[in-house]
């Protein structure tokens, strides 16, 4: 008998719970699909929001041939030849076959430049999924052919309208009196990942002599930890072990920093990803408490690449518990939130006059940079001028943390600047 969450996987839009922002009324696949039209795309979100169903369900509406990878075993050389078969598929009267790869994040350099020429030239419609950054996994030339879609964890109301269709409409389900009196301990272990929520709920059930059936946290409780390996197997929960790992490093526990890291590691988890976390947390944590802290994350992402497991493990383990040992800042964060609030707020203002390039001489003439004082012209290397616009003059963006480091930087920014930094 096939898993729950596979025999409630939706064939059409109108079962499909969630991404209104894509699939709404209004949103911009629905329209596409309307239009008998869909670019090459990349679906990036977390796992469980329906990445897959949504790429079958658009070969559905479509009614394109569909073919289906995983970048976990496949190669090059099923990639040719799932393009060529698409070619011997395609026919005047529709639109190109659907080839969908799940994990593409997981594709090598040469596996992502096989699908570059069918792409471009029209052969496959690419339907690409992961959970990763494409900006930093998927090579720019693939990238520029494709539209990313970014698809949100399913909300609290949606994950509920997932468990009561599955006791409406499922074959087994249905046939059983289940009452679902609370839903906090589902909903939590689901982390806003249906599949991970379904198979929770169909676990419970299965433990569950025959006759009536009522689900309350306790029975999710007792469930769960009984079969705990099976919501571990694979890094499933990596999400949420990962903030877990991160708020660790921030909360400068190392003791916890590097279980979370170990149960990362246990889990299988690339590398990649948790070194790129710890590159964030060294700049959105520890900042300008300590600078280097961003150097080490940096080589440490490239040393893992260059060993990998196990000795990575090494690797990880020392630049975690340095993380989790610096001090800590997030003035760089929130300098450039209040930077960017300050952009949305005032708009497009104009770049004071001092300040303009002058590569032409109708710029020179209309005196552009002309009343610019060079900074090292002067002692120290310093003039007092002013760099922002106009109607901004004064504004604070930047506020130093309260560590030794950045202590000194006030100083010297008081020492500049006068009254412009006494607070």
């Amino acid at each position: 008998m096939r898993p729950l969450a596979e025999r409630m996987r939706p064939q059409f839009l109108t079962d499909y719970v969630g991404q209104a922002q894509l699939v709404g009324e209004r949103g911009s696949l629905r329209i596409a699909l309307e239009a008998n039209h869909i670019p090459s795309l990349i679906l990036w979100g977390p796992p469980g929001v329906g990445k897959t169903t949504l790429a079958q369900i658009m070969a559905n509406t479509l009614k394109r041939p569909f073919q289906s990878l995983s970048a976990i075993n496949s190669g090059v050389k099923d990639v040719r030849e799932a393009i060529e078969r698409a070619r011997n598929q395609q026919f005047f009267d529709q639109g190109p076959p659907i080839l969908f790869i799940d994990e593409i994040h997981r594709f090598s350099k040469s596996q992502q430049d096989s699908l570059l020429g069918a792409v471009e030239q029209g052969t496959i419609t690419l339907i690409g999924a992961t959970t990763e950054n494409p900006s930093f996994e998927v090579i720019s030339a693939l990238l520029s052919r494709c539209q990313v879609y970014v698809l949100k964890p399913l909300a609290v109301e949606e994950l509920k309208e997932v468990l009561v269709r599955a006791l409406e409409k499922d074959e087994i389900m249905r046939k059983r009196d289940i009452m679902i009196e609370e839903y906090e301990a589902l909903l939590r272990y689901s982390g806003g990942d249906a599949r991970r929520l379904l198979n929770a709920f169909e676990l419970v059930v299965q433990n569950c002599p025959p006759g009536p059936v009522k689900i309350d946290n306790a029975l999710v409780e007792q469930a769960v930890q009984e079969n705990l390996v099976l919501y571990d197997k694979g890094g499933e929960q990596h999400y949420d072990i990962v903030s877990a790992f991160i708020k660790s490093i921030r909360g400068s526990d190392p003791n916890a920093a590097v279980y979370w890291l170990a149960r990362m590691v246990e889990g299988g988890e690339d590398v990649k990803f948790i070194c790129r976390r710890m590159i964030i947390s060294a700049s959105e944590d520890i900042g300008l408490a300590n600078p280097n802290a961003l150097l080490l994350a940096t080589q440490c992402f490239q040393a893992v690449q260059a060993i990998g497991y196990p000795e990575a493990r090494i690797i990880m383990s020392q630049c975690a518990i340095y993380l989790a040992n610096s001090p800590k800042s997030n003035s760089a964060y929130l300098a450039i939130k209040a930077a960017q609030e300050g952009v949305r707020q005032s708009g497009n203002l104009p770049v004071p006059l001092h300040l303009r390039n002058a590569p032409t001489s109708l710029m020179k003439k209309l005196d552009y940079g002309a009343a610019y004082k060079y900074a090292h012209d002067y002692q120290q290397n310093f003039i007092d001028q002013d760099y922002l616009p106009e109607d901004l003059r004064g504004q604070h963006f930047y506020e130093p943390g309260q560590n030794p480091v950045e202590n000194r930087t006030l100083e010297v920014l008081r020492k500049r600047w006068k009254d412009r930094y006494d607070y």
